[in-house]
């Protein structure tokens, strides 16, 4: 049985985060006046509570006041940090914006063609400048732009900044909800003509620094270490720096389990804490040397997180040992559940929004999972020699990580990596190699001799762990890809891992009977999945701007008919196509397309008894007169509505984005005069429909 008295901070943090998760979800649930009301009830109601508890004992129960409290607590926090609820925002301004000055806040990422950088509006012009409030992503053209703005510039910039828009095809990432989790609602993309640099006002002096600590670091990591991959992988292990990547290499880490590497996170933290607490082992003997342990380990933390800009995830594993380290000279009186829960509730004092982020998720569940299926893990076995005890160890922890993230891994990357042991064993020690030696290298860049040595050697070490992940991503079956699970299915496989866990923690029958109904509940979700979204065909006209794209699925097997350029494409296929071939459960692409008849500029497709007439070049000729269930129009090939008229019966023109937007406007102007049934893709987003029978 669990025992809630030892975990004060644990459920304080739980409750704090259901009513942030209140917030989020269902913001008008309470309103705000009536929320705070009621906390300061519970508060008057709390220190009575606290006192009859106190004089006696079983009469009542001061958690039954204190946990709503906090749980009420996380909701107002949360509705108070929702930058949108203010009513200076940018969103509620109704005039257009012609002018704004925003000032950068961020470290710039370097993107393909572009430089992103976040900023801060100040001030709107529209009939005349008012202050506002808001910020914005910027996308600088890298053509106008050879170098980045910095952080604490401060921009007079011409046009109105963007609302992105909401996801156009099936099953496509929420591009404006991820934005909103960060309180970020516009974006611009601009030209050198729309921007001019009018002032540098840093608004935190700090930041100032730590930013420019981050460039001297990338700048001395790439003067030592040669090759774009290897400069690349040196950056975003030492760094977080993930912007010299390329796609082959972000899909071979990925494929093999190996991207967590790639972030500087809780991983790099551990390893330089335990580091740290390896090298001030000595000071233990010293009168207050556990204290001095700890002030050390802080100040060196802290000054590893601002080499690297003070980044959200390495912010996040810091404040995570931090609390760690703080902890360690109480002994044992502290619980290292509590002390997790103390770093989170401080995160989430700073952003409730966290609670959404997948980083924040993940880091503290493989935390957990380490920490409380690691000691029981290594135990399964005891091997005789050092050497394998070390590898057994270090396995361990990986299988600990693996079981407790697993359900999260399959519901944000819909895949698993099979060979994620071998991986970590190989890849995971090589890493700290990388870490270690990056971090010496920046220390020895004063001393030309040393640098270049410690340079070389880990420009060898990157170079043989990226030959490692290649030859790993190349084993056959080396992951489980394209596995669909929703929200609720995620739940139902934590909870079943818990089960599962409690069963061999308790060894009680009825952790088994919960295990099994779970089971049966997750695969009835399965079930009704497979007959709603897989075992149906489906035509899918995707957006996928200046393209033409065309999925029809069939049970697990999809013809994908597009434009030359797309196919070449696989960045922009698996941005804007690919989700919704998971959620249809495609396991094929056929080669195969089932066309009936190809004539100039264009081509009939005979599909599953319907009938689908492509037209792609204005220069098009059709045979005769034609019967087709949807007419796809793409690159603006019709120029006179009455000649498909005359030549095609059809019940449905679908225009699809090859064409421009202003011929799709155009168009679908001159349909109404004839009365035609017509889905614009750049207008509608997606021409997405299910054919279960044959009148659709």
């Amino acid at each position: 049985m669990i025992r809630w008295i030892p975990y004060t901070f644990v459920r304080t943090v739980i409750f704090f985060m259901v009513g942030i998760l209140c917030a989020l979800y269902a913001p008008g649930l309470l309103p705000e006046n009536i929320a705070v009301t009621g906390a300061m009830l519970l508060t008057l109601l709390y220190f009575p509570a606290v006192w009859l508890s106190r004089r006696r004992r079983r009469m009542f129960n001061p958690g039954w006041v204190g946990l709503p409290l906090v749980c009420l607590l996380g909701y107002i926090h949360l509705l108070g940090q929702t930058a949108s609820r203010d009513p200076d925002h940018l969103l509620h301004i109704s005039e257009p914006v012609t002018h704004y000055q925003a000032m950068i806040t961020r470290f710039p990422e370097e993107k393909e063609r572009t430089w992103k950088l976040e900023a801060v509006v100040g001030w709107v012009h529209t009939n005349t400048w008012q202050p506002v409030k808001g910020r914005v992503l910027l996308y600088f053209s890298r053509e106008d732009f050879p170098e980045p703005f910095q952080y604490g510039d401060v921009l007079l910039i011409k046009g109105q900044p963007r609302v992105p828009e909401a996801p156009s095809n099936p099953g496509e990432f929420d591009y404006p909800e991820f934005l909103a989790l960060k309180n970020i609602y516009h974006q611009h993309f601009l030209k050198k003509e729309q921007v001019l640099k009018i002032d540098h006002d840093p608004p935190f002096r700090f930041m100032d620094f730590a930013f420019r600590g981050r460039q001297w670091a990338e700048a001395t990591l790439h003067r030592f270490v040669h090759g774009p991959r290897e400069q690349g992988i040196a950056s975003a292990l030492v760094l977080g720096v993930t912007d010299g990547l390329d796609e082959e290499l972000l899909h071979a880490y990925s494929a093999t389990g190996s991207m967590h590497i790639l972030a500087v996170s809780g991983l790099h933290i551990s390893v330089l804490y335990f580091i740290l607490m390896w090298m001030l082992s000595p000071l233990q003997r010293l009168r207050g040397g556990r204290w001095a342990i700890a002030i050390a380990a802080l100040l060196i933390l802290w000054l590893y997180a601002f080499v690297t800009g003070l980044t959200p995830s390495v912010l996040r594993a810091v404040v995570m040992f931090s609390f760690l380290a703080l902890s360690r000279p109480w002994g044992r009186s502290t619980n290292i559940y509590n002390t997790l829960a103390v770093s989170a509730f401080c995160l989430l004092l700073f952003d409730p929004f966290l609670v959404r982020s997948v980083g924040f998720q993940l880091s503290y569940i493989a935390v957990l999972g380490i920490v409380f299926l690691y000691p029981k893990i290594v135990l399964l076995w005891e091997p005789g020699p050092r050497f394998v005890t070390e590898i057994w160890k270090i396995a361990a922890v990986s299988i600990a990580a693996q079981i407790a993230t697993f359900p999260l891994g399959l519901f944000y990357f819909h895949q698993f990596p099979n060979y994620f042991l071998l991986s970590n064993l190989l890849v995971v020690p090589l890493s700290f190699v990388v870490l270690v030696l990056g971090l010496v290298l920046l220390a020895a860049s004063f001393v030309s001799a040393a640098a270049m040595v410690a340079g070389y050697c880990l420009e060898k070490v990157i170079t043989f762990l990226n030959t490692i992940v290649f030859t790993l991503e190349g084993f056959p079956f080396s992951r489980t890809e394209d596995v669909y699970i929703n929200a609720w299915q995620c739940s139902l496989l934590i909870a079943f891992v818990l089960m599962v866990i409690a069963l061999f923690h308790y060894r009680r029958y009825q952790y088994l009977l919960f295990s099994f109904f779970i089971a049966i509940s997750y695969a009835s979700f399965q079930w009704v999945h497979h007959i709603r979204e897989v075992n149906v065909q489906r035509i899918t006209v995707y957006k996928v701007p200046g393209h033409s794209a065309l999925d029809l699925i069939d049970q697990g097997q999809a013809f994908f008919l597009s434009d030359t350029r797309l196919g070449d494409d696989q960045q922009k296929v698996r941005y804007h196509v690919t989700p919704n071939r998971i959620k249809a459960g495609v396991i094929k692409l056929s080669e195969e397309v089932p066309v009936s008849r190809v004539f100039r500029g264009g081509r009939l497709i005979v599909w599953k008894g319907r009938r689908i007439l492509q037209i792609q070049d204005p220069d098009f000729e059709l045979p005769h007169f034609l019967e087709a269930d949807w007419v796809i129009i793409g690159n603006n090939a019709l120029t006179e509505i009455g000649r498909l008229k005359e030549r095609v019966a059809f019940r449905k023109v679908v225009l699809d984005t090859s064409n421009t937007f202003f011929f799709a406007s155009r168009f679908l102007e001159e349909a109404k005069l004839y009365k035609l049934d017509v889905h614009s893709v750049w207008h509608q987003g997606a021409f997405a429909l299910k054919i279960e029978n044959q009148d659709t």
